[in-house]
């Protein structure tokens, strides 16, 4: 693993010179400071920093979830600030799986409902049999129909790593996704994600405070107020 990488010629990932400032009365806040850098499709890339120091500000505009002051993000080729709301989230569930600390489940649905949901939106045909064998894949085939309050976090960071990859993304962003979990738990949830990302061959961008978890992965970007770090 190193610390920096050769850009590459076609990136999944081109985040190009991205600010992000925000103002109040108390005068003006940077976010963000000309974060420059690519990632190659089937890269998986760690994003580390201490609280506060703008990771998570960075995976949402790399989803296009929030825009920057200057600069853009390319996904796939596709100036994601060049489009409408409503284009970049038809672009989003195209090319981009999720992956949260808080699981954001549907509570209302059970486990196969909510890992159907995704597909139905994309009106697959297949929903109930794809979810299904998806769910079985991550270890949850007797649980199909229980409803996420009667889960573990465990069971539930499970449910919602079937719900990112079932629609096999070109791009999975996880944003903590062990930080609502014990140690052991966490271990066996990463385990999983990168087992999955490795037989879809997805981008994986994986923001986290957990130094051993970003070993792991192909590349480290450090962020530091607002900065990558050197």
């Amino acid at each position: 693993m190193s610390e920096t990488s050769p850009t590459p010629a076609t990136p999944i990932i081109a985040v190009e010179h991205v600010f992000k400032s925000v103002t109040d009365s108390t005068g003006t806040l940077d976010i963000l400071r000309d974060i420059d850098f690519r990632l190659a499709p089937g890269e998986t890339v760690a994003i580390v920093g201490a609280s506060g120091s703008g990771k998570s500000t960075l995976l949402s505009i790399i989803a296009g979830l929030d825009t920057p002051t200057r600069g853009t993000v390319r996904l796939d080729g596709q100036d994601l600030f060049a489009l409408s709301e409503d284009g970049r989230a038809a672009l989003r569930a195209q090319k981009v799986g999720f992956v949260f600390q808080s699981f954001q489940l549907m509570g209302n649905l059970t486990a196969l409902e909510n890992v159907m949901l995704p597909l139905e939106l994309a009106n697959r045909s297949d929903a109930r049999a794809a979810a299904t064998e998806m769910l079985r894949h991550v270890g949850l085939g007797q649980r199909l129909g229980h409803y996420p309050k009667v889960l573990s976090g465990g069971e539930q960071q499970r449910v919602a790593l079937a719900r990112a990859f079932v629609m096999r993304p070109a791009v999975l962003l996880a944003d903590e996704p062990t930080g609502s979990l014990d140690f052991a738990t966490g271990e066996t949830i990463m385990q999983l994600m990168f087992d999955l990302n490795r037989e879809q061959g997805t981008t994986l961008v994986l923001v986290t405070h957990d130094r051993a978890i970003a070993q792991r992965c192909d590349r480290l970007i450090s962020i530091v107020a607002g900065q990558v770090s050197p």
